[in-house]
């Protein structure tokens, strides 16, 4: 069977998949669920950037954390996760935690009583954090998936990785747009980022190359739907 054919659209408007031959959701928002084990995955939220910004004189609207948790909120309030794995960058840098609002903290707590908090260590959050609920770990393994931060050099089965904050150029008639995706050849799966300014990197730069078997497919976040699209439809921000 061809990868396009192994996407099946959700009613939630995400798109169901098999990483590694476990069935997985791809939610609109940017976050995996894996029903069997009830875990909910999100990449990157990237909590206090805009403050990490505005410490250095580049002024941001003080509301992305706020953003962020709110979607992830939502997300564990309409599925009902018994894991909420974060894959890395989960703070934008070692001061983040101590900058966070006390609401911030509240929602994470909150987050922490209904579902097991995993931290997966990044590469802005190495330490990961010292007084908020859960437990951190390297990378975490589950139902013969590897969850991970960054993705492993080459071709993975069963890998789940953020990092690299996937997003795809989709050219059109009138022109092209660029939205946050996941991508992934069945084999391995690379999140988009969660947070609200995290950003993006086109999926057709040379950060992804060979790191997958065969080519892979974009699924790109719209409007509270998630659309697959074919690798020939993608192009470079130069081009745009």
């Amino acid at each position: 069977m061809s990868l396009a054919h192994a996407l099946v659209p959700s009613p939630c408007g995400g798109v169901a998949i098999e990483i590694g031959g476990v069935e997985a959701l791809l939610r609109p928002s940017g976050a995996v669920w894996i029903a069997k084990e009830r875990l909910l995955v999100a990449a990157d939220l990237h909590l206090e950037k805009g403050s990490a910004y505005a410490a250095r004189g580049q002024m941001l609207p003080p509301y992305d954390t706020a953003d962020t948790l709110a979607r992830l909120t939502a997300e564990a309030a309409q599925l009902g996760p018994r894991t909420i794995v974060l894959l890395g960058d989960t703070l934008h840098d070692g001061g983040a935690e101590a900058r966070l609002a006390p609401a911030a903290v509240d929602a994470l707590k909150a987050l922490g009583r209904v579902a097991e908090l995993l931290w997966v260590l990044g590469n802005h959050d190495a330490d990961g954090p010292a007084a908020l609920p859960g437990r951190r770990a390297p990378a975490y393994a589950i139902a013969g998936l590897e969850l991970v931060h960054e993705p492993r050099p080459g071709p993975q089965q069963g890998e789940m990785a953020g990092h690299l904050h996937p997003c795809a150029r989709v050219a059109g008639r009138a022109g092209s747009v660029r939205r946050r995706c996941f991508v992934t050849d069945g084999g391995r799966l690379v999140l988009p980022a969660l947070g609200a300014y995290a950003g993006g990197l086109n999926v057709l730069h040379p950060a992804f190359g060979g790191l997958f078997r065969r080519p892979p497919v974009a699924i790109v976040l719209g409007r509270g739907r998630a659309h697959a699209v074919g690798w020939r439809q993608l192009v470079d921000d130069q081009r745009a």
